[in-house]
Parts: C-alpha cells; sequence; structure tokens
C-alpha cells in the first residue's frame, strides 16, 4: 500500500490541473487558451502570422467581428474590397479579380492590412467611408456610396488620410501599387 499513496496524489494534482484548465477555457485568457477547441471539439487552424487578427470565433455563425465587414468600393467601382469576418480581404481592381489579398485587423475605427506579398498599409474608418492609401471607398449600397458614384469622373481632394498622404488626385491612380 505504501506504493499507492503517491499514485493517489498524483491523480489528485492531475485532476487540479484540468479543472483549473477547464475554469480558464471559459474566456480568462488562462492556459486553456491556446487556440484549442473547447471539451474535444475540433481546433481552429491557426493564421499563417503569429499577429492577432480580427475573427470571428469558431461556431459564431453570422457574427461580425466589427462593423466593417463587407464590400469597400471607390466611386467609380474600379477598385473593390471586400473584408470578410475570418479577417483576411480580397480586392479586385476593374477586370481583375481577387488582384490583391491578405489578412487584416481592426482596432477601433482603424484598419491595417497585410496583403500575401508582405506589402503593408493602412486606413481609417469613418462611417460609410473608408479612407486609404489616398483613396475613398465607400460601403457599398450606402447613401455615401450612392452620391459619391455621382462623382466618379471628378477630381477628389483628399486631405489628410492615414499615412499622411495629401494630393489631389483623380479616382483610380493608386500610388502604392504601380
Amino acid at each position: 500500500m505504501a506504493n499507492s499513496r503517491p499514485g493517489a496524489l498524483f491523480s489528485a494534482a492531475c485532476g487540479v490541473l484540468l479543472l483549473a484548465g477547464c475554469s480558464a477555457e471559459a474566456g480568462s485568457g488562462g492556459a486553456a487558451s491556446d487556440g484549442a477547441a473547447p471539451h474535444g471539439g475540433p481546433a481552429s487552424t491557426p493564421s499563417a502570422t503569429a499577429a492577432p487578427t480580427a475573427t470571428a470565433p469558431a461556431g459564431a455563425g453570422d457574427v461580425s467581428p466589427h462593423p466593417y465587414v463587407g464590400m469597400w468600393v471607390t466611386a467609380d467601382g474600379h477598385i473593390r474590397q471586400m473584408l470578410l469576418a475570418n479577417g483576411r480581404y480580397d480586392e479586385a481592381r476593374g477586370e481583375r479579380e481577387s488582384a490583391y489579398t491578405g489578412s487584416y485587423q481592426v482596432v477601433g475605427t482603424r484598419i491595417e492590412y497585410v496583403d500575401d506579398t508582405g506589402f503593408s498599409a493602412d486606413g481609417t474608418f469613418d462611417g460609410d467611408v473608408l479612407h486609404h492609401a489616398g483613396y475613398l471607398f465607400y460601403r457599398e449600397g450606402s447613401d455615401a456610396h450612392r452620391q459619391a458614384s455621382g462623382l466618379s469622373m471628378n477630381v477628389h481632394r483628399v486631405g489628410d488620410t492615414p499615412g499622411g498622404v495629401h494630393a489631389d488626385q483623380a479616382v483610380g491612380a493608386h500610388p502604392r501599387r504601380r
């Protein structure tokens, strides 16, 4: 019986650790918050980057992680950027579908992009308008989009934008990619 006592202590210690891990899993950021699925469910696949992204929890259905998920377009419709709920974006330009793809993260009204080639950019949301790389994007179908689409051939004054771009430029001449 002398040998069974250490085994009982070991079993009790494992039980305490198991219970502590389960209670940490409930959202406290403790030991069980390592990306493993709770209670033996399928684990989520880790992203290619170690940086946190604005993603919906597994099984969250159509719950958006922030209010900016959806299609954003320039007034002339030439550039179309879909912000997906999983923290990815897909940008089309003219007839070129998926011209640029990558990940993004939203904190407050600021968005930071990293495309799949490693290029990074940022922007700021102002309601249904996204200021990004000297462009104005509009939430597709919004009042702002409808109002701006009549101006698509005009030159816009693009005041202070993220990154300090100050320029009078026509929509469609994108400075970041040539």
